[in-house]
């Protein structure tokens, strides 16, 4: 299982998740987004379908009658109705759930840099867990810091 930290300083995340998604979809994945804001969820979910001019990512809300078929699911909770084995926590928010998952993508920015450094040391010395913390360099670019 591997969680992937995503420390947003340069990049928002309107930018970073899209292009996580995509790769997620273009191998088959299926992936869940978490946000506890119905706000968030609702800004999400028209990014989803505006983000680039040639193209959109196919996906839903949860609570609708199609979530098994959604590529992307879009939810408040990490429980996946679209089967998915990849999660992104969107919110800043860590949750234990996510380690049910194949592959976690956390993303904080510096208001929740205090919460992400606690999931990080909690995560250390479980079994089974890769953790990978990703920053982002002065041209925006991400690099693994650790």
């Amino acid at each position: 299982m591997q969680v992937d930290f995503y420390h947003l300083t340069v990049t928002p995340l309107d930018r970073a998740l899209p292009q996580i998604a995509e790769k997620i979809l273009s191998g088959g994945g299926r992936l869940l987004i978490v946000a506890e804001s119905g706000a968030q969820r609702v800004a999400l979910d028209q990014l989803l379908w505006a983000y680039s001019a040639e193209s959109f990512l196919p996906h839903g809300e949860a609570g609708g009658e199609g979530d098994a078929q959604q590529p992307i699911l879009i939810a408040a909770d990490p429980l996946a109705a679209n089967d998915a084995r990849y999660i992104a926590l969107v919110d800043g928010i860590w949750r234990e759930e996510a380690l049910s998952f194949e592959r976690a993508f956390h993303f904080f920015d510096g208001d929740r840099i205090a919460e992400a450094r606690g999931a990080w040391k909690a995560l250390a010395d479980r079994t089974g867990i890769e953790r990978r913390y990703w920053k982002q360099n002065d041209n925006g670019r991400w690099e693994q810091a650790a």
